[in-house]
């Protein structure tokens, strides 16, 4: 004998399995979610993006960056003592600043001891032209922060003579974020020492 309650059973029944269906789709949709959003975000990690002329946006591949890290650690070497080593009256403030940039407080130690000991003010007061002609880098990344021992070559030109020196340095690379422009490898140069300077032959023109 059918009752109205046999009514309201299948009604329940029914809802339930609606319910619990949505639920289902709505656990089955968070997994499909969560899943695109993890493999979006690991796919932006393995690219980088540069501005094209145009403003474009360009993806570009990211390589294995300890590949990578030599390179950047040796562009990073350079591009430091050239700052910090090839100046003359019209750049050498510029340089110095873009050089402080890549290293911490033991860089600012040594260009403050510069500057005590005159060697900006005889820059100046003799328009002296420093100029960088070599840099070799020895780096030593088997564990971080990596050290390293760089010898540049440079010259001073003096109007009549040029004197040519080789100045022995060492230090510590350790990886920071990147900031464009200041820092682009994410480097910073810690321990910062002038080992030894060597004065090797005046050339007279």
């Amino acid at each position: 004998m059918k009752t109205p309650y046999t009514h309201i059973y299948k009604v329940l029944r029914l809802n339930r399995f609606i319910v619990l269906s949505v639920l289902l789709i709505a656990f089955a949709s968070s997994l499909i979610s969560l899943y695109q959003v993890r493999k979006v975000q690991q796919d932006f990690l393995n690219k980088a993006f540069a501005i094209g002329q145009e403003g474009t946006v360009l993806p570009l591949e990211l390589v294995n960056q300890q590949d990578q890290l030599e390179v950047e650690a040796r562009s990073h070497l350079d591009r430091f003592h050239r700052y910090f080593y090839d100046l003359n009256t019209s750049n050498y403030k510029d340089n110095l600043e873009k050089a402080l940039w890549l290293g911490n407080s033991s860089v600012d130690q040594v260009y403050r001891q510069k500057k005590a000991d005159g060697v900006y003010n005889r820059l100046l007061q003799y328009s002296l032209v420093q100029k960088v002609t070599q840099i070799e880098s020895s780096i030593d990344l088997s564990q971080s922060p990596y050290s390293f021992e760089v010898t540049t070559g440079f010259e001073i030109n003096r109007g009549s003579t040029t004197e040519r020196y080789q100045l022995i340095t060492s230090g510590e690379l350790l990886r920071v974020d990147r900031n464009f422009p200041h820092n682009p490898h994410g480097l910073l140069i810690t321990n910062f020492f002038e080992n030894q300077l060597i004065k090797q032959n005046d050339e007279h023109k």
